[in-house]
């Protein structure tokens, strides 16, 4: 009879023991549905239209930042505020920065690409000086991130469609790039050089294969652009999935482990 009884309580020990990790399992699990994004790292993007979205009228017009989303796991979310015309002066004097510093949160991601508009000296509500107020203006974008303890990344700005007579292309953005990769050695701040790996890019390409990069359209190529276009700024989504590359492509090379380990092959 004693043998029975102990019997009978190491079955109910086994079954409570059972039936609890199940219902712990399944108290984790309701949890997770009720809060998807707990475990989600999210990337914000501060930039111009190099980087920016574009609506279905102006396809196949297209920035990195449109495309990227596409090369990391569920566990990573894309928040693109980056905006046509804008420059990093700009940004922060239309609120566009403080908007996101309300969102960012610990261990999210800033990566901020400006240079295109900081350059247009005639714009004061743009320009900024590379050596002096360019530098001034990417601090804020740092030190706000940082205060939320999110991690700021420096993008240096993507060449444009410019080549010499021999084919060659251009250094297109002056004394910006520099001043970002300064900027990023004095602060700390991890820096993706695009300046470099899309010049290095559009020389293997050389300009006419470039022209499939940039929004270049043939007259009636395309219905949003009946006329055509020749445009060496901006690309077409097969060259924004290209720049995407060669940020990934940056993003193993300075190490930022917890984004590397989400980027999915396509």
């Amino acid at each position: 009879m004693r043998k029975k009884v102990n019997a009978q309580i190491v079955m109910v020990t086994l079954f409570l023991i059972v039936f609890g990790m199940i219902s712990i399992n399944s108290i984790a699990k309701m949890r997770n549905s009720e809060y998807p994004h707990k475990n989600r790292i999210t990337v914000y993007l501060a930039g111009d239209s190099t980087v920016s979205d574009y609506s279905s009228s102006l396809a196949p017009r297209a920035g990195w930042g449109q495309v990227i989303n596409r090369y990391f796991d569920d566990t990573v979310v894309v928040k693109n505020v980056a905006s046509p015309g804008r420059s990093s002066k700009s940004f922060i004097d239309e609120g566009r920065l403080d908007s996101i510093l309300k969102q960012i949160k610990k261990g999210d991601y800033l990566f901020i690409q400006f240079g295109h508009n900081d350059e247009k000296k005639d714009d004061p509500s743009r320009y900024t000086d590379p050596n002096s107020s360019y530098k001034s203006y990417l601090k804020q974008y740092i030190h706000g991130a940082r205060a939320k303890q999110a991690i700021p990344v420096l993008v240096t700005p993507v060449e444009r469609r410019s080549f010499t007579k021999e084919g060659n292309p251009r250094n297109s953005h002056g004394a910006y790039p520099a001043a970002m990769k300064e900027l990023g050695f004095e602060e700390h701040v991890p820096v993706i050089d695009l300046t470099a790996k899309s010049k290095k890019l559009f020389q293997e390409l050389g300009p006419e294969r470039t022209k499939d990069v940039f929004l270049w359209l043939e007259p009636r190529e395309n219905k949003n652009y009946p006329k055509g276009v020749r445009d060496n700024t901006h690309f077409q989504e097969n060259g924004a999935k290209q720049i995407a590359s060669l940020v990934l492509e940056g993003i193993k090379e300075i190490k930022l482990v917890s984004l590397e380990n989400h980027i999915v092959t396509k």
